[in-house]
Parts: C-alpha cells; structure tokens; sequence
C-alpha cells in the first residue's frame, strides 16, 4: 500500500515537473512599431508624426480660444457710458486694453461712427470674418489628419495583405502560419494605429468647432447690442 502511494506520488511529481509553465506574454509599443517589418514602421511612424501634429493644433487652438473667450461682463456698460458721454477716445482705449476678438469688433464700430449705420454694420462684419478666420486657424489641418489618419492605416493594411498572398504565392500555396504572420501583423498594426490618429484628431476638430461657435456667437451678440447702442436716442 506504502508502494502503491510512493508509486502515485513519484508519477504526480513527474507529471508536474514535465508540465510546461505558462508565461503570459506582453506587447509593448514598440514591438508592435518593429514587429511587422520596414512598412509597418514607416506607417506607424508617418501616424505618430500626424498625432503629434494633431495634438499640437488642438492644444495651441484650445488655449488661443480660450484666451479670445475671457470677456470682462461689465466691457459694454463701459462703452455704453463712453458713447453716451462722447468720449470716443476713451472707448477705443477700453476696446485696445481689452484685446479679444468682441473688443476689436466694437472698436472698428466705433472708429465708423458718424457715418452711415449701414457702412457701421459692414466694417463690423468684415472684422468678424477676419476674426472667425483667426479663430478657426490651421484647424483645416486637424480635420485632414481625422480623415487622413484612418486611410494611411487602411493602406498599411492593404500592403499587410499583400505581403501574406506574396508569401503563400512564393509557396505554392502552402505556406505556413508563422510566414503568413508578418504580413498580418502590419495589417492589423497599422489599422488600429489609424484609427486612433483618426479618432484623437476627429474629437478634438469637433470640440474646437463648439469652442469656436460660442465665441462667434458672443461676437454676434455684442455686435447687435453696439449697433442698437447707436441707435438709441441720446
């Protein structure tokens, strides 16, 4: 019986001891940059270089935006009193000291007034096209790289393919999986990498676009409230 069990005992310990141990693999980001071959790094490099370009304008953008939107709320009362009082200079040194894009709307109305409302109203116009242009700067850009993001991966993804029929028609169709992985691994690489450039970049446009239309609206409001500024009786 004490045979018996010593008998059990070697066998389990043998079984155990043969046994292989599992090891839970990891993939860093570089391995998966260097992994799929001379395509899959220049790809994923080409994206990493457009994310690092998206989030550059997208930062710079939000904080420029930012800055344009800090408006003092007591800005057109200020006006208001020096139009009332005929100090037209004082409201063009309120309009400079001031520096947003509100302020240098009013201050081209001002620097009309005595002239027709109608030429008031134009020049006042011209300046917030001028201002929604600055506003809106290089975020063409950031939506070319939302669009452009997905396609380069996509592309990544056609040569991935190619790469792998290239392999299994160099062997007669009977090429192994482990031939075939090369070729895969770019596909599937760069197409997640495209899709996060293109993501990153198509969130951030869409949140500087917001960003953008409340100041253009904040401009639209304060632009009517100074032309019917000008047309209240004195």
């Amino acid at each position: 019986m004490l045979g018996l069990q010593a008998s059990i005992g070697v066998t389990t310990d043998t079984a155990a001891a043969a046994s292989p141990v599992v090891q839970e693999k990891t993939l860093s980001i570089m391995e998966m940059i260097l992994g799929g071959g001379t395509g899959n790094v220049i790809i994923i490099s080409v994206l990493f270089v457009m994310l690092g370009v998206a989030l550059y304008i997208y930062f710079e953008r939000l904080f420029a935006i930012k800055a344009a939107s800090e408006v003092d709320k007591t800005f057109m009362f200020k006006i208001r009193d020096c139009i009332a009082s005929g100090r037209l200079d004082a409201a063009k040194m309120i309009c400079v000291q001031t520096n947003t894009p509100v302020a240098r709307l009013i201050e081209k109305g001002v620097s009309r007034i005595g002239k027709p409302l109608e030429d008031i109203n134009k020049a006042i116009e011209n300046a917030g096209t001028l201002e929604v242009y600055q506003l809106e700067k290089n975020t063409a850009i950031l939506a070319t790289i939302a669009g452009a993001g997905p396609m380069i991966g996509f592309l990544g993804t056609v040569v991935g393919m190619i790469m792998s029929f290239h392999e299994m028609a160099s062997a007669g169709g009977q090429a192994e999986m482990g031939a075939l992985a090369g070729g895969i691994y770019t596909a599937m690489a760069t197409t997640v990498a495209g899709l996060i450039v293109g993501i990153i970049a198509y969130v951030g446009y869409n949140h500087l676009v917001v960003k953008t239309d409340k100041i253009v609206h904040l401009m639209e409001a304060n632009a009517v409230e100074f032309l019917d500024l000008l047309n209240e009786p004195l």
